[in-house]
């Protein structure tokens, strides 16, 4: 089994959600998370006043997958996601090594 975390931008999400459905992943966590990488910010301006955002809105995903679809889901958000510009944001993979479903008690795929 694998993790496949996205970090991509907010106005994606739904996007991101169709294209996981399509290819049968049924379950996604979504956070709202903030940060920053080569976008680095920007700044703005408030009555009047300049100040810095240093930390930009962001979501992350998080999905558990079987080995045999891992390469899909991620061909699937990167494609979704992207729209070419900074901060198109970041997918990373992981290995689980156990799922347990806690409402009935299966375990590792049949968890997932």
């Amino acid at each position: 089994m694998k993790k496949v975390e996205a970090i991509i931008k907010p106005f994606k999400l739904d996007e991101v959600k169709e294209a996981l459905h399509e290819i049968g992943v049924s379950g996604i966590t979504v956070t709202e998370a903030k940060g920053f990488g080569r976008q680095k910010g920007h700044t703005e301006l408030y009555r009047g006043a300049e100040y810095v955002v240093d930390f930009l809105p962001k979501v992350k995903l998080e999905v558990i997958v079987t080995d045999a679809i891992a390469d899909r889901v991620v061909e699937a958000i990167a494609a979704a996601a992207q729209t070419g510009r900074i901060g198109d944001g970041k997918i990373f993979v992981s290995n689980i090594e156990a799922a347990l479903r806690i409402r009935t008690g299966e375990r590792d795929e049949d968890a997932i």
